[in-house]
């Protein structure tokens, strides 16, 4: 029987994890502070990594694998990687392509700069934080340290709120500001496709950094959107905008109008990453109708209004900067 540990495993991209894991049947052991439920069928270990003697549940068992979500300060990923040390075969370590800086060039690989960090970092920077939590399970596990290099993550369970923001708009109908060109490429991953190649990946053992999202092009601005009024069977009517005319409007690309960068550095940056490393390795990305549809089902199942994450600001445009610059 395989045995899996993952630190966190309750929201997002970790349940994503577990229930792939489950899905396996693989033994799964889920580590977590208690603020959310664990998925059924998992063996639970309560504690807060912030804490002293916070890790104290995990100081007895022996398990294959480990994938960590931490975002914050690495010096939480260094505490567990040296408690686990000799216990768990391969950390798998949920990094972010942020590591490589804003901006980067379009096509960047794995090989790209990375931005100075190191194990002792505050955690204030994200882009820091994560390339030191790299730092901290490699500096203990070497080349049995994976690092999965996720851009924009999509799909059920989103806490950050960007795909569920869309759906809830055009479900509601109406004239809906569609941010052009209607054929920008995207680039993202669904959390269920980073679990499966995650998990492959440490059965592997794989190791270093891998970019995790879709090709560029995997899905476009208006396939996207129209993903979303398929799934709604909204009768949503979109008005293409221009980024020169949404720029005028004072609207913010990312935060008010999610997933979407005009074209430019920051475009190339997010949605425009090089993932041949992950491709040839075995990723596989569904179709983003998809990913739209099911996380619309789950969003219908909890009512509607997602979990937000207390650390990320709500995202999503006012109705009434919406009217205004549609002219409505």
């Amino acid at each position: 029987m395989t045995r899996l540990l993952v630190l966190g495993g309750t929201e997002f991209v970790g349940r994503a994890v577990v229930e792939e894991a489950l899905s396996r049947d693989w033994e799964v052991t889920v580590f977590h502070r208690g603020r959310h439920e664990a998925p059924a069928g998992v063996e639970v270990r309560l504690g807060d990594r912030t804490e002293p003697g916070g890790l104290a549940a995990l100081e007895a068992g022996e398990w294959d694998f480990v994938v960590d979500t931490w975002s914050d300060a690495p010096s939480a990923v260094a505490d567990a990687a040296r408690l686990l040390e000799g216990r768990v075969g391969h950390y798998a370590y949920v990094s972010s392509r942020s590591v490589h800086g804003v901006p980067s060039a379009p096509g960047a690989d794995e090989d790209a700069p990375v931005v100075e960090s190191s194990v002792d970092d505050d955690g204030t920077d994200y882009a820091r934080a994560k390339r030191g939590g790299e730092l901290a399970a490699e500096e203990v596990f070497g080349d049995r340290a994976l690092f999965v290099r996720a851009g924009l993550i999509l799909g059920p369970y989103e806490n950050i709120g960007r795909l569920p923001w869309w759906l809830n708009r055009i479900a509601k109908g109406g004239p809906v500001l569609a941010p052009g060109p209607r054929d920008l490429p995207l680039q993202y991953i669904d959390a269920r496709d980073l679990a499966a190649w995650t998990l492959d990946a440490a059965q592997k053992g794989l190791s270093g950094p891998y970019n995790m999202v879709s090709p560029s092009g995997h899905a476009t601005t208006e396939s996207f959107l129209t993903a979303c009024k398929a799934a709604t069977g909204s009768d949503a009517e979109f008005r293409w905008t221009s980024p020169e005319a949404i720029e005028e409007a004072g609207i913010a690309p990312w935060r008010e109008l999610p997933v979407w960068l005009p074209p430019g550095e920051l475009h190339e940056t997010l949605h425009q990453g090089n993932v041949e490393r992950a491709l040839a390795t075995g990723l596989r990305c569904r179709p983003v109708t998809e990913t739209v549809a099911d996380t619309w089902a789950w969003l219908r199942s909890i009512g509607g209004d997602a979990d937000q994450r207390p650390d990320r600001p709500r995202v999503g445009l006012a109705p009434e900067v919406e009217a205004r610059a549609l002219g409505l």
